[in-house]
């Protein structure tokens, strides 16, 4: 349900998708879906420590810093698949192209469209020359369908509960604006 490429609202929102980073456990098959674990920042196996604390470590970090002087953050989906378990995204070195985008939108030359997960490239904003990806198929690579995200908000609560009471306040809040705008969006 991830879009190709997603671009934080800001700092905290850029935390935010970092903690909710899923893939599946197991290999698809004939199109069935896998189990999804949650693993924040791709670190679960690595951190020392508790990962909720991880991850006001990093909110912190934002707390600290001037908003303007903070790095954007991307949150990216190269895996997306069809109703047929077919990858969208031809992968490997076409990912520069997403790539260039992030660099032409952080130089202020590349556009975007607001969504209830964050800013995708608009129309005609991510190099697409020479690929063999249908326009219906780069709609789905860049969409965020609300019933979907609903049903993904509700995982990612389940996730919190996991990491227990010390999840930061802030991304708590962050699910709840997602939440708020997947309702006014499904609308």
């Amino acid at each position: 349900v991830v879009p190709l490429v997603t671009e934080a609202f800001d700092w905290n929102h850029g935390v935010f998708l970092g903690s909710i980073m899923a893939s599946e456990t197991t290999a698809a098959q004939a199109g069935a879906v896998g189990n999804v674990r949650r693993d924040p920042m791709a670190m679960l196996p690595f951190c020392g420590y508790n990962m909720a604390d991880y991850l006001a470590h990093w909110l912190s970090i934002g707390g600290k810093s001037n908003p303007e002087a903070l790095p954007r953050i991307y949150y990216v989906n190269w895996f997306r698949k069809d109703g047929n378990g077919k990858f969208l995204w031809p992968g490997f070195g076409d990912n520069s192209r997403v790539l260039a985008w992030v660099c032409e939108r952080v130089a202020g030359k590349a556009d975007a469209v607001e969504t209830p997960l964050g800013r995708v490239p608009a129309d005609g904003s991510l190099n697409t020359e020479g690929l063999d990806v249908s326009d219906e198929d780069m709609q789905t690579l860049l969409s965020v369908n609300a019933q979907e995200w609903k049903a993904e908000a509700a995982s990612i609560a389940e996730h919190y509960e996991k990491l227990g009471e010390r999840v930061p306040e802030a991304l708590q809040q962050e699910l709840s604006k997602l939440r708020k705008t997947l309702e006014l969006a499904a609308r």
